[in-house]
């Protein structure tokens, strides 16, 4: 069976899409790029540099977006093949990774442009093999026939000369499910991140924290 995320993802709103990706472009090490990023944002006609986070944005505003419903299917797909919902964490697609990778590869800033060309000749070469291989597009596979794909391009140094450019883009593409994942409130409460999160109790630096700091 499918996976209903596939034929009906979770959407986010604009404005939250947005401040996701403006947040992992600055702190999330996804790519090997300046955490500065943001801040040399090459300008656009019509809204300067950075949005305005403060403003409720709809789909086009802003910059425009690249995934067609073709593209967004098969990311969703993508994404939940490489995180599925387990007992832990819902599957990647419920918490608007889709968006947040759309969002990345439209931003106008430096290499993003690099991700998008990634990001969708990979789309459309994952819908052409699942074509080829089985009759239909990727996110109207059964999980056997996903993961078979997925295999064949999920390691850049194991993969056959023919799969290096389909290697490439997943590696790119798993980064950002990840990056995106990992960085919602979900995601790190599956990696067991605690974060700023008020305890009941507060005891202080054990003794050996303190003697490894020199103070005891």
């Amino acid at each position: 069976m499918n996976a209903p995320d596939s034929t009906n993802p979770t959407r986010m709103d604009r404005r939250s899409a947005i401040k996701w990706m403006l947040t992992a472009a600055a702190s999330v090490a996804i790519i090997d790029r300046a955490a500065s990023a943001a801040e040399s944002a090459t300008p656009a006609a019509g809204y300067g540099t950075d949005p305005d986070l403060i403003k409720t944005y709809k789909p086009g505003d802003v910059w425009a977006l690249s995934f067609n419903d073709k593209q967004r299917r098969a990311a969703t797909a993508l994404c939940d093949a490489i995180i599925p919902a387990d007992d832990k964490s819902p599957a990647a697609s419920k918490l608007g990774v889709p968006d947040f990778i759309d969002e990345w590869i439209s931003a106008p800033y430096p290499g993003h442009s690099n991700d998008k060309t990634t990001v969708l000749d990979g789309l459309a070469w994952i819908d052409a093999e699942s074509q080829k291989r089985y009759g239909n597009d990727f996110a109207d596979l059964v999980l056997r026939q996903k993961n078979a794909i997925c295999d064949d391009i999920c390691s850049f140094g194991k993969a056959k000369p023919e799969f290096k450019k389909a290697a490439q883009f997943f590696r790119k593409f798993r980064d950002l499910t990840a990056g995106g994942f990992y960085s919602t409130p979900e995601g790190m409460k599956d990696i067991g991140y605690v974060g700023n999160v008020a305890t009941a109790t507060f005891e202080g630096p054990t003794p050996e924290a303190l003697k490894h700091l020199g103070l005891a």
